[in-house]
């Protein structure tokens, strides 16, 4: 992200501090990386440069306006607010904590953000080979 907003000069209201910590930035931020590793590509054809740049340029759009939707700020960071719908919502969800605070070690949360990220991802891996096996050793077992 820094090389993204060195080389652009984006302000805080389109890639504000905490943009890792607000699921559609990551997104948006990760499509266009994609489009961007496509279109450098060494096997490329020479118009996807330009390509690319055009799609940033509504891509800058669409993060201001996920920032404005979000609330996050150059010096304050809340979860995104999200409105509860009449009649209930799923069993699991619960309305997040939308309380406002100041940024501060912005990179000991991102590093902090990482870590939790791996494991979370390490864990759903594991849980799905272990599931993988446990069908397996069933499905050997009941021959």
């Amino acid at each position: 992200m820094d090389w993204l907003r060195h080389t652009y000069g984006l302000p805080a209201q389109v890639v504000p501090p905490m943009w890792h910590r607000h699921p559609e930035l990551l997104w948006e931020l990760s499509a266009l990386r994609q489009h961007w590793l496509f279109c450098f590509d060494p096997q490329a054809k020479g118009n996807q440069a330009l390509a690319w740049h055009h799609d940033f340029s509504q891509a800058r759009e669409r993060l201001r306006d996920w920032v404005t939707i979000s609330g996050t700020r150059l010096d304050r960071d809340r979860p995104t607010r999200i409105t509860s719908w009449p009649g209930g919502e799923a069993e699991d969800w619960t309305e997040p904590d939308t309380t406002e605070r100041p940024v501060a070690g912005r990179t000991d949360d991102f590093l902090a953000f990482v870590a939790e990220q791996v494991a979370a991802r390490r864990a759903e891996q594991d849980a799905t080979i272990h599931d993988v096996i446990s069908e397996e050793q069933q499905a050997r077992d009941g021959r």
